[in-house]
């Protein structure tokens, strides 16, 4: 048993650390989401994580974006993804893409993962996510913050509602405010159901809705439900 995950491997389940230590995760986005989300993955062991995000780092990121440091503003924020994680768990293989993720770069970018974590901060890169996701049969967790609320779910292609069912009229905002606890509590749960997938360990959010509301301290879940009128997945 490698000591660095002896607290945990009771918990995965037969085999669950050597599955966490064999599978690739593509993180689309390293800011307020893919922060947390990326910390805990590499800190539990997963095996290869490639992180896309074009943005450079800014000062106004620097309130939820703990990936970064204050002597990386103005580089890129995938190469300080890469810097901060590989020196988190060395055994981790980390690859950055500085790129745009579209319908142009996504099949490049997302590779032979395993499972997608959606940390985006707009639909319109969610929905080639979504798609994707879909028409290759690869699981896709969503989450999304604004303000002291947040959102997360399980999309599994076949077998639950997809993005563009939940969320069909999405629009995208720009310098929404968000408070960097909230991304943390997301990137956590966000986390949390990746490895529960990828372990096949315990209940995960696939076919429910979390609504997390930082502002009274209250959590629930809500059963969500496959439209007739999706125009992705009814399409696949």
């Amino acid at each position: 048993m490698n000591e660095r995950y002896v607290r945990q491997e009771s918990l995965l389940g037969p085999g669950g650390q050597e599955k966490l230590g064999s599978s690739t995760v593509f993180i689309a986005g390293a800011g307020g989401l893919g922060s947390p989300v990326s910390f805990y993955l590499t800190a539990a062991g997963v095996g290869n994580i490639r992180i896309a995000d074009l943005d450079v780092i800014e000062l106004s990121n620097m309130n939820r974006q703990i990936l970064h440091t204050e002597d990386r503003l103005g580089t890129s924020k995938a190469a300080s993804a890469k810097k901060t994680l590989e020196a988190l768990n060395s055994a981790c293989s980390i690859t950055a893409f500085p790129e745009k993720i579209d319908a142009s770069s996504v099949r490049r970018l997302i590779g032979d993962a395993d499972i997608i974590v959606d940390c985006m901060d707009n639909f319109t890169a969610r929905y080639v996510l979504n798609r994707f996701a879909l028409e290759e049969d690869i699981p896709l967790v969503h989450g999304a913050v604004a303000g002291f609320i947040g959102q997360a779910t399980l999309i599994i292609p076949g077998k639950t509602p997809c993005l563009a069912c939940i969320f069909p009229d999405a629009k995208t905002t720009t310098k929404t405010p968000v408070l960097g606890g909230v991304a943390g509590v997301i990137g956590s749960i966000q986390a949390c159901e990746t490895i529960k997938y990828l372990t096949g360990t315990g209940a995960t959010l696939a076919g429910r809705l979390l609504l997390y509301d930082g502002a009274v301290n209250s959590m629930d879940t809500f059963t969500v439900k496959k439209s007739p009128r999706c125009p992705v997945c009814t399409t696949l």
